[in-house]
């Protein structure tokens, strides 16, 4: 006994030395791409072997130097988007292409053969507005959209594919001397990892030898870059030098380094462009390690051109070229074509589906903890959340409540009655990790402590005799899905599944949530866990947060606060310690902190009706929940590079504060022509300016943009569950022409029935020359409610009513009483009792 617990390994010991994993400099295929790629060996494509089947046009491609063909296809895509795939001709065996991400086969639209010179191809869509221009030699593809070419592909010659060979073994005297694809002695060959890769202990056997793939893209006019989650870094991407290209390689990384390019949990091997006038995006379809190198070319004014005798002045446009690198696979990528933001959302959406609609409780207040003692100790943290009356929805365990840490098992001696623990949670509408339906995957990298880089050894043989190499980055959105997919069937296809995955890929957002994994308990983390989920929202996955407080260590009771404030304004909402932290239950750092503390939540929990909304639109529209200032504001230079403020939709905007001590912050409030009311105290200005806001420990600076309508609920509950029937309330803030819109979205909150038996309510407000209306705004749904608006509140009302009347839609008029303040130019309607799903106006004169 004593031998084995010898051996058990700790996460806390192990994982926290950075020297057991790479940089790229270890990382053997990017040694081989730099170093081939710097002899400069072109190809070229032969297209005298084109053909146009139903789908694609296909075409050689051929090297130079090895005269190895490869066969390229290039496809249209229903709502503007390309498709290149580049695979060898007749591989060896078969190369993995990534399964199951993609929700359907993307539909095809046919492209036209337009005239180009001898040397060169264009094809068009069915519109003739983008066009891709293929030149022969050396082989280049130009994007062209409204005669402008926005986007290069191998402009800079470093298209790279390594031939699946015969194994070494197997291989006569003469086949051992022809070229392995590279030129290098026996010296070199181990150096560039051809046939093994050592690192550390551990020695990686390629059966088939050296099989990665590259290729460059160049974004004319773009410098401002985003995405290819997951990283603990700014949300621009930043250019990368040699030796610090952005890795994505799943790994368990407890406590990962801030503003660093190493792959931590997930990978979205997807980034987005973004530049005055358009969004472009480009989507690697690859489960491999990648690495990409990014480097920014910056606009120059003037540069000479010799043109005969004459120095022509010429102005040349900046450029960023992006080289994308994979271990394995083939080269299968999507250019999404925009041009706007939300083109690129839905196009996106398109090839690997929206965010899962969450149960309702799921928005709510998560509590958690590595690891709740026994069935005690739950019972007092619950009894503790209701003594200090603060909501919260979900208790999770960690793995200590098992036995001997095997899943589905129970300690028997800590949790001897788990149904019984259960039931105490349910009588409170609250639900517990193991409840029926509510799974947490974690170490789902996969986590394998004594593995290479703490994961999975890369030859290891997955079912359809694939190497682990080829799809590791996409192990845990295999977890996830099947979780997600196994709560549904066991549910009978009647309840929506709740899973929070630590691992992802593209496409993870159709299976539940993510956290930003093992950050610590310092004020640089809450700061960086900003851009990190920004970076996550952008590429698809709308349902993210981090770990409140910080996962490692000791927060200070400013720092605890701080973060639940943030938090209380991002999508996944959870507060998580690991063993050996001291206890951080909201009430335990003094009476002044536990009302901050429930405050923040209480807001959180207000704002469920807006936050519910949110994740319809994201599920049926793809639009993110929490959006980067220049998804709004895409016409505005001076939003591109913000990431420590976010809007929450198109209506809030939030500007946590992410400093100790702090008295003021500068928030940037934007668009010349917007009005922004502050929260709480109702003052409003002016938007494309920065303003200092004072903050005291108990201010969390929220602003409501002019021109909208925020849902809220008026009372709130010890958990979700207790606030269905609660009452209603809308905030009004007025734009600079006086008027404003905003939508709700009702279902039962937790069953397929919204889909299946269109079974919700979704409604519109406007106001418009001192009429407030409630409409429908998808008669296709109905959900009958109870449920009334009680409350109004309007900023921006300038001039002071003499009246004001509501209308139902029975032709009937009441008048209400009101309260207006000249002075905030605010209208206050209380003890109202309007049915939000029927027809009404309120008649302000």
């Amino acid at each position: 006994m004593e031998a084995a617990e010898k051996e058990e390994i700790s996460v806390e010991d192990e994982a926290v030395d950075k020297n057991i994993f790479k940089d790229c400099s270890k990382v053997a295929f990017y040694r081989r791409q730099k170093h081939q790629l710097s002899r400069r060996s072109t190809y070229q494509a032969l297209l005298d072997s084109v053909t146009t089947g139903k789908d694609s046009t296909k075409f050689h491609i051929i090297n130079e130097t090895t005269k190895v063909p490869l066969l390229a296809e290039v496809y249209g895509i229903e709502g503007n988007i390309f498709r290149l795939k580049i695979n060898e001709e007749t591989p060896l065996k078969p190369r993995y292409e990534v399964p199951d991400v993609l929700t359907i086969k993307p539909s095809t639209v046919r492209l036209i053969s337009c005239s180009g010179d001898a040397g060169s191809l264009v094809l068009a869509d069915g519109k003739g507005d983008l066009k891709c221009h293929i030149t022969a030699n050396p082989f280049k593809i130009d994007l062209v959209s409204e005669e402008e070419i926005v986007m290069s592909i191998n402009s800079l010659d470093q298209l790279y594919f390594e031939h699946l060979q015969i194994p070494l073994k197997q291989r006569s005297t003469k086949e051992n001397k022809e070229d392995t694809s590279i030129d290098a002695s026996q010296e070199d060959q181990e150096d560039l990892g051809l046939w093994e890769e050592k690192f550390g202990k551990f020695v990686d056997v390629k059966v088939n030898g050296p099989a990665s793939i590259g290729l460059d893209f160049s974004l004319h006019g773009f410098e401002h870059l985003y995405g290819i989650p997951q990283h603990a870094e700014s949300h621009q991407l930043k250019n990368t030098s040699d030796g610090d290209a952005y890795r994505l390689y799943n790994l368990d990384v407890y406590g990962y380094k801030i503003h660093d390019k190493m792959g931590i949990y997930g990978s979205v091997p997807y980034l987005l462009a973004h530049k005055l006038g358009r969004t472009l995006g480009i989507f690697w379809l690859n489960a491999s390690e990648t690495l990409v190198e990014i480097n920014t070319e910056p606009a120059v004014k003037y540069t000479l051109t010799q043109m005969g005798p004459v120095a022509a002045k010429q102005k040349i446009r900046c450029r960023t070229d992006v080289h994308w690198m994979s271990e394995s696979g083939i080269i299968d990528v999507f250019l999404l074509t925009g041009p706007t933001p939300s083109d690129i959302f839905k196009q996106y959406s398109y090839l690997t589906g929206t965010q899962a609609m969450p149960p309702l409780f799921s928005l709510g207040y998560h509590q958690c903890r590595w690891n709740y003692e026994d069935e005690q100790d739950v019972k007092a943290v619950d009894a503790g959340f209701d003594e200090h009356d603060i909501p919260y929805d979900v208790m999770w365990l960690d793995i200590e409540h098992t036995e001997g840490k095997r899943y589905f098992t129970w300690d028997k001696k800590r949790f001897p009655n788990p149904k019984r623990m259960q039931e105490l949670l349910r009588s409170k509408k609250r639900k517990g990790s193991t409840d029926i339906l509510y799974i947490w995957n974690d170490m789902n990298e996969p986590s394998v402590f004594r593995g290479p880089e703490l994961t999975m050894q890369k030859n290891a043989v997955h079912h359809g005799n694939w190497e682990h190499r080829e799809l590791h980055n996409i192990y845990g959105f295999y977890q996830h899905m099947a979780t997600a997919e196994g709560l549904i069937q066991r549910s009978e296809g009647k309840e929506r599944p709740f899973v929070l995955t630590r691992s992802f890929f593209a496409g993870s957002q159709k299976y539940g949530a993510v956290w930003t994994g093992d950050n610590t308990a310092e004020w640089s983390y809450l700061k960086i866990s900003i851009p990190m989920l920004l970076t996550l929202s952008i590429t698809g996955i709308s349902f993210c947060g981090a770990d409140v407080g910080g996962f490692i260590g000791n927060p200070e009771a400013e720092l605890l606060v701080r973060w639940y404030q943030a938090g209380a304004y991002q999508p996944f909402f959870r507060g998580h310690a690991t063993m050996k932290t001291k206890r951080r239950e909201p009430w335990l750092f003094g009476e002044e902190y536990t009302r901050l503390i429930r405050e923040a939540i209480r807001q959180r929990y207000a704002l469920l009706p807006y936050w519910y909304f949110l994740f319809y639109c994201a599920h049926v529209a793809a639009e993110p929940v929490m959006r980067p200032l220049w998804i709004e504001f895409p016409e505005e230079l001076d939003t591109f590079g913000v990431e420590d403020e976010y809007m929450l939709g198109s209506a809030l905007l939030v500007h946590p504060v992410t400093e100790p001590k702090a008295t003021t912050v500068d928030v940037f409030l934007p668009g010349s022509n917007e009005v922004w009311y502050d929260s709480k105290t109702f003052a409003h200005w002016e938007g494309a300016c920065t303003v200092k806001i004072p903050v005291a420990l108990d201010t969390i600076p929220v602003f409501q943009r002019g021109g909208s309508i925020v849902p809220i609920k008026t009372t709130i509950g010890k958990s979700t569950g207790y606030m269905s029937d609660s009452p209603y309330g809308l905030r009004v803030a007025l734009s600079t022409k006086g008027s404003a819109m905003g939508e709700f979205y009702l279902d039962d909150g937790h069953s397929f029935q919204y889909l299946h038996q269109k079974q919700f309510l979704h409604r519109k407000f406007s106001f418009l020359a001192g009429v407030l209306i409630n409409s429908c705004a998808d008669k296709r749904g109905h959900y009958p409610t109870k449920c009334v608006v009680e409350q109004i509140f309007i900023q921006g009302l300038k001039k002071q009513p003499s009246s004001v009347t509501t209308h139902s839609s029975d032709g009937k008029e009441e008048p209400v009483a009101f309260t207006y303040c000249a002075k905030m130019s605010t209208l206050r309607l209380e003890k109202l009792s309007l049915n939000i799903g029927t027809d009404w106006e309120v008649h302000i004169r």
